[in-house]
């Protein structure tokens, strides 16, 4: 870790048991959790206990890479993953710990008129707040990846700055940073209540103890919806499987290339490939166990625009969930009917590439700060209003 993050640090804290008291309580240990912990230790708050059911980074940050990028069309989500993108260029420096960050760029391939209009006015709106994105043709769409079929594309866009990186390890950067500051990680411990009264929080129970709080955060993912239950707070969130697979072979280096007709994407990791799409046939629920149920739309898709990845043998494949909300935007806020209760969910496979930014909003909001960005389009009640978020870069 750089100097500046060393200073002011506290020995880690003994977590042989419970604390029967803490200033605030994070539900959820995955990459948002612990950048919220580490953002909120960092500022000074003491006493900050981070809960999870499982081990760190065991949800939907076990995915084996993620990607970071400040490519979409609502102007709140490019500013989450641009001021994102600037923290993760420097992650290595300041948490003396490689991400893997590889900045290949994203593609964004567009198959019809009507999406390339779309993709247009996206990218103007990105250059306006500091994006490098700039529109391709077909052509240069293909230079970029080969494996792509010119005769299939209208256009795209491409993003040379954002890229992918390793979840597990921004997780395991946050939480060393987090505890050396003297936050607390509870793994394998499960939030099974809250009490609240009317001054709001009071208390959260898990399994192995109860701990005395004013304050709590929900980043618990797919699981978020019954931590909002406890508080009497409506977090609408669906769990969703998401499945990849994982192509050995020798390929060229290419951009995290993403078909917005179909959400057929690709991105390189160490021995290949990795491939995926998303199943519009899934049901919900929280089953992860890996299946070749998306292959079939991943095939015919590779057909039409990526004849370069169609019919390759898979080494293995994993299964996540993916968060969904209605609109497929986050929800990042604090209750106005619960005093304390703070939430940020619900990223529907966003929360890698925003959580950096997200821990800085979610400790400002803490603090009673205006955060870099007005976060007031993510609250939780936007939905009984009809003030979803309209993003189209969604995958």
């Amino acid at each position: 870790m750089c100097r500046a993050l060393l200073v002011g640090l506290r020995h880690p804290v003994d977590v042989s048991r419970v604390p029967e008291r803490a200033e605030v309580v994070v539900a959820g240990g995955g990459v948002i959790g612990t950048s919220i912990a580490f953002h909120l230790a960092q500022a000074g708050v003491r006493d900050v206990v981070l809960v999870e059911r499982d081990r760190l980074g065991s949800g939907s940050s076990a995915k084996p890479l993620g990607g970071v990028r400040a490519t979409f069309s609502d102007p709140g989500n490019i500013r989450l993953g641009l001021r994102s993108l600037e923290a993760f260029e420097v992650f290595a420096e300041r948490f003396g710990i490689d991400i893997e960050l590889r900045q290949v760029g994203y593609l964004f391939l567009c198959r019809t008129d009507a999406e390339l209009a779309e993709v247009e006015r996206s990218t103007a709106v990105q250059r306006e707040l500091g994006s490098t994105v700039r529109m391709v043709s077909p052509r240069e769409a293909c230079a970029l990846n080969p494996l792509l079929r010119e005769e299939a594309l209208v256009g795209a866009s491409f993003s040379p700055r954002d890229g992918h990186a390793r979840p597990a390890a921004v997780v395991q950067g946050y939480r060393v940073a987090a505890e050396a500051l003297g936050a607390i990680v509870l793994e394998q411990t499960e939030l099974v209540g809250v009490t609240a009264g009317p001054a709001g929080i009071e208390e959260v129970r898990t399994d192995k103890g109860t701990i005395r709080t004013s304050r709590l955060v929900c980043a618990a993912g797919a699981w978020s919806s019954s931590v909002g239950r406890m508080v009497g707070v409506e977090l609408p969130i669906e769990p969703v499987r998401r499945q990849i697979g994982l192509a050995p072979g020798s390929f060229p280096t290419v951009p995290f290339t993403l078909d917005l007709s179909t959400t057929l994407y690709m991105h390189n990791y160490e021995r290949g490939l990795l491939l995926g799409i998303s199943n519009r046939d899934q049901e919900p629920g929280f089953d992860r166990t890996y299946t070749d149920q998306w292959r079939p739309a991943f095939e015919r898709a590779a057909r039409i625009v990526a004849p370069g990845v169609a019919g390759l043998e898979l080494e293995s494949g994993w299964a996540g969930l993916y968060e969904n909300t209605p609109d497929h935007n986050a929800l990042i806020g604090a209750s106005a009917e619960v005093p304390g209760f703070f939430y940020a969910t619900g990223f529907s496979g966003h929360g890698f590439l925003q959580a950096p930014a997200v821990g800085e909003v979610v400790r400002d909001l803490y603090l009673g700060r205006a955060p870099f960005l007005d976060v007031s389009a993510f609250s939780a009640d936007r939905f009984a209003g009809s003030r979803e978020v309209h993003e189209v870069h969604i995958i």
